[in-house]
């Protein structure tokens, strides 16, 4: 049988890491690569049957390539602290690996958001490249966040769906897209991107019209609205960064 691991990138996740390495146990072995946690998350994903590695922090994807540097599997299965994986789709997982010809499978996600399963505005089908041959994947590490593997070879998509656990609260939500918003907005005036008045009204509109018509947060009702708008408005915010900087 080809050999798989799940890789789980955490810190300070206590109340996740237990259940998200149980939903793992189906792989040969499960890894959780810690990043200084002080709430418990190492003894308790130990607990939960997880080998724990302490690793230094960059940046997200230096994190990804330090995990596929540390396991010795043919494949690695990278898997968020906030997720969970079926059993449909753990039944999925070692079914595709012993396939030829495919070095990366991307896997679609639901996305919980306070309570809520999305089924679209840019959170479904939301397909995440995560189930790699090790030995033809590599990520770029000038990119920090919303990392993508690298892979030299054919890429396919799975059927069966991660469950993501986004945010519980609209106090996370909220907390996430500032940060989100600066670095956008700091990455921007690095490449060189200048702001112009009018980009107070057009960007902040395209973005809602993208998620709420074009990505079809219309199917999620108030909830795609309520989601839609709040993302037009912290584009605005990013824009209004520009424009001051």
């Amino acid at each position: 049988m080809t050999s798989l691991t799940c890789a789980i990138l955490a810190r300070n996740v206590a109340d996740h890491i237990g259940d998200c390495v149980r939903s793992c146990m189906f792989a040969d072995q499960v890894m959780v690569f810690d990043t200084d946690s002080t709430d418990g998350t190492q003894e308790l994903a130990s607990a939960a049957g997880a080998v724990v590695i302490p690793t230094p922090f960059i940046n997200f994807s230096q994190a990804r390539n330090a995990a596929l540097a540390a396991v010795d599997s043919e494949w690695v299965f990278f898997v968020d602290a906030d997720e969970r994986v079926t059993p449909e789709l753990a039944a999925e997982v070692r079914e595709v690996i012993e396939r030829p010809g495919i070095d990366g499978w991307w896997v679609p996600r639901y996305n919980y958001i306070v309570g809520h399963r999305m089924q679209g505005a840019g959170w479904y089908p939301d397909h995440q490249l995560r189930l790699l041959r090790r030995a033809k994947a590599y990520y770029d590490e000038n990119r920090e966040v919303h990392e993508i593997a690298e892979i030299d070879g054919e890429q396919a998509n799975l059927q069966q769906h991660l469950i993501h656990y986004n945010y519980d609260t609209w106090e996370q939500f909220h907390a996430k897209q500032r940060r989100y918003t600066e670095f956008e907005a700091e990455t921007l005036r690095s490449d060189g991107v200048h702001a112009r008045p009018r980009h107070l009204l057009t960007r902040p509109f395209q973005a809602f019209w993208r998620r709420f018509v074009t990505w079809h947060g219309y199917r999620d009702g108030v909830m795609g609205f309520r989601l839609s708008a709040i993302m037009a408005w912290y584009e605005f915010q990013k824009y209004r960064m520009l424009l001051r900087a």
